[in-house]
C-alpha cells in the first residue's frame, strides 16, 4: 500500500514549509516555545497544529483516512521509526474498513487489535510520542488522540561485550535499546521485587531512563537519594549514560570513578542482589551501578565463574600488578636518582653502563617513554581493529629499539615501562585503569624531585583522598577502611559460595541474609 502517492491520502509536514520562506522586513525572530494546549474536536485544527510543530520535518508523515464528506481519521507517524507492516495491517487497513458513525476514542481503542494503546490529549506529549516512533491516531470530533505502541527501529543484536570477555560465563551484553536491556535483567531476576522506575530527561531528546533496584534488599534511603539526584538533571540533551554518571557522582573532580559502568547483565544482576541500584539509559549499552568501592572495581566477572582458590590467586595477582602499574616507574626513578646504594652492585654497574650515553636524567627519560607508550595505546584504540593491535605492538617494538639504538633511553627503562604497561592492562575496569595511568605521572614527578620521600608523600595524598571519597555515602575503601572482617570473604579473597551467606553490610543492611545457614554446616557435601 502506498502512503505517499496521492495528496488526498498523505500530507507531509513539508507542505507547510513555504511559511518559513515568507519575506520579513526584520531579522527572523527567535523560535517561540511550543504551547501546552490540548486537542480540540476539529480534526483539521489538530492536524494543522501538529504540522506546525513538525514544520520542515520531512520524515513525519500525515495520512488522512477519507470519509463520505470529510476525513474521518488522521494517522501521524515518523517514517523509519515505526513498524510499517503492522501499521498498515493493524491500523490503516482497519480504519479504511470502518463504516458508519465515527467512533469515539474509547470505542476505537477497543476495536484495534493492538496490545498497548493509550489516549493523549496534549499536543506536546503527542509530539514526543510521534518522535519516539509511536504513531498517533486523530479522530474527527474527538478531543483525544490514540498513541499506538508500534515503535520498530533497527537495533544491534545481542552479543558478547568485547571489553569484558570471560572464559566461562554468559556471553550476553547490553545493547542500545532500553527495553531490551530491561528484559535481559528481568530474564534472570524473575521476581516482582525487581523494580524499574521509568523517567525521561532532556528538553529536546526526552531520553528514557530506568532506575532499577530490588525492593526489600536495597536501602530505602539509598533509593530516595538516587531519585533526588536524578531529579536534579536539567539538560537539553541526554545522549549517553556518561552524562548521568557525571551528574550523580559525589566528587566530580576526583580521578577515581564513583559509579561502575558495565555491559554485562550478569554483573548488574549480582549487584542488584547485593543491595545496589542500577541506572539504564536508552541509547547506551552501559549500565551504571552504585554505590561501589575501589575493591568492587578490581573484581572481574571471571572471579565468580572459576573455583575459589584460582579466583583468589588471580585476584591477589591483580592487586599486585595494580600496585606495580602505579608505583614501579616512580620507584625506579627515585632509586636511580637519589638512592643508588639500594641497588646491588652488579645491577648498578649494568644500569650505569646502559646509561653511559643517555643525555637525559631518569625522570625525563621515564616521562618520554610513558607518554610515548600512552600515545601508542590510544593509537591502537582509535585505529580500525584490523590494524590497531598490529600498529600498537609493532610501534612499541620499533620505537623502543630505535630509542635504545639512538641513545635516547636505556634498556632498563624500556623494560620498566613495558612491565608497567602490561600491569595496567590487568585492571578490569577501564575507568579505574585510566585513573591509575593518570596518577602515575605526578607520582613520577614527585619521585624525581624528592626521591622516595616524594613517592611516600604522593601515596599518602592519594590514600587521604581515597579515605575521604564516598560513593552515595559508602566509603570508597570499604570494607578495609572502615574495617569489616566478615566482608573480606569477597574482597581480599574469593571465598567459596557456601561461605558467603551474608550481603555486604553497607548496601544490603535491610536484608542481610542471602543464603541458608545450613550451607555452612560441617556435614555439607558428605554422604551419610
Amino acid at each position: 500500500m502506498d502512503h505517499t502517492s496521492s495528496s488526498s491520502d498523505s500530507i507531509r509536514s513539508s507542505s507547510n514549509s513555504t511559511r518559513s520562506h515568507q519575506s520579513h522586513s526584520s531579522p527572523s525572530p527567535q523560535p517561540q516555545p511550543l504551547s501546552q494546549d490540548n486537542m480540540s474536536t476539529s480534526l483539521q485544527a489538530n492536524v494543522q497544529e501538529l504540522q506546525q510543530r513538525f514544520e520542515n520535518c520531512d520524515d513525519i508523515v500525515f495520512r488522512e483516512i477519507p470519509g463520505p464528506e470529510s476525513p474521518r481519521f488522521a494517522v501521524v507517524y515518523a517514517n523509519g521509526m515505526c513498524n510499517m507492516s503492522e501499521l498498515d495491517e493493524l491500523v490503516i487497513d482497519r480504519l479504511n474498513r470502518m463504516t458508519g458513525l465515527v467512533p469515539s476514542a474509547e470505542d476505537l481503542r477497543s476495536q484495534l487489535a493492538i496490545s498497548s494503546i493509550h489516549t493523549e490529549c496534549c499536543f506536546e506529549d503527542a509530539a514526543i510520542s510521534i518522535a519516539s516512533g509511536n504513531p498517533l491516531i486523530l479522530i474527527a470530533g474527538a478531543e483525544q488522540g490514540l498513541v499506538v505502541s508500534l515503535a520498530g527501529m533497527e537495533t544491534r543484536g545481542i552479543e558478547e561485550p568485547s571489553a569484558e570477555t570471560v572464559v566461562r560465563g554468559p556471553r550476553e551484553g547490553f545493547v542500545e535499546a532500553l527495553m531490551i536491556n530491561c528484559s535481559l535483567l528481568r530474564r534472570r531476576l524473575r521476581s516482582p521485587l525487581l523494580k524499574m522506575e521509568m523517567m525521561r530527561f532532556g528538553r529536546h531528546t526526552h531520553t528514557p531512563v530506568a532506575l532499577v533496584y530490588m525492593e526489600g534488599i536495597a536501602d530505602e534511603d539509598l533509593i530516595k537519594e538516587a531519585r533526588e539526584r536524578l531529579s536534579r538533571i536539567k539538560i537539553d540533551g541526554l545522549l549517553d549514560s556518561s552524562v548521568v554518571e557525571e551528574m550523580l557522582e559525589d566528587a566530580p573532580y576526583s580521578p577515581f570513578p564513583q559509579l561502575m559502568a558495565t555491559e554485562r547483565p550478569d554483573v548488574v544482576n549480582a549487584s542488584l542482589l547485593e543491595g545496589r541500584f542500577v541506572v539504564l539509559v536508552d541509547g547506551s549499552p552501559f549500565a551504571l551501578i552504585a554505590p561501589i568501592s575501589m575493591f568492587s572495581l578490581l573484581q572481574s566477572p571471571e572471579d565468580y565463574y572459576e573455583r575459589a582458590a584460582l579466583a583468589t590467586a588471580i585476584r591477589w595477582l591483580r592487586y599486585l600488578f595494580v600496585a606495580i602499574a602505579l608505583t614501579v616507574p616512580s620507584i625506579y626513578v627515585a632509586v636511580l636518582s637519589y638512592h643508588q646504594e639500594m641497588i646491588p652492585a652488579t645491577l648498578l654497574f649494568t644500569i650505569a653502563e646502559s646509561r653511559e650515553h643517555i643525555p637525559f636524567p631518569a625522570l625525563i627519560e621515564a616521562l618520554l617513554m610513558e607518554i610515548t607508550f600512552e600515545a601508542l595505546r590510544e593509537a591502537g584504540i582509535r585505529l580500525p581493529k584490523q590494524v590497531g593491535s598490529a600498529v600498537s605492538i609493532v610501534g612499541a617494538l620499533v620505537i623502543g629499539q630505535a630509542a635504545i639504538a639512538a641513545g635516547i633511553v636505556s634498556s632498563p627503562m624500556v623494560m620498566v615501562v613495558a612491565i608497567t604497561g602490561i600491569a595496567s592492562f590487568m585492571v578490569p575496569n577501564f575507568a579505574l585503569g585510566g585513573a591509575i595511568r593518570l596518577l602515575r605521572f605526578p607520582i613520577m614527578i614527585c619521585s624525581g624531585i624528592l626521591g622516595l620521600y616524594g613517592l611516600m608523600v604522593a601515596i599518602i595524598l592519594i590514600l587521604t583522598h581515597l579515605l575521604t571519597l564516598r560513593s552515595f555515602g559508602v566509603p570508597y575503601l570499604s570494607p578495609v577502611a572502615p574495617m569489616m572482617n566478615q566482608e573480606w570473604k569477597d574482597t581480599l579473597v574469593r571465598a567459596p559460595r557456601w561461605q558467603m551467606i551474608m550481603r555486604p553490610h553497607l548496601t544490603g543492611s535491610r536484608n542481610r541474609r542471602r543464603a541458608s545457614e545450613q550451607m555452612q554446616g560441617k556435614s555439607r557435601g558428605r554422604l551419610h
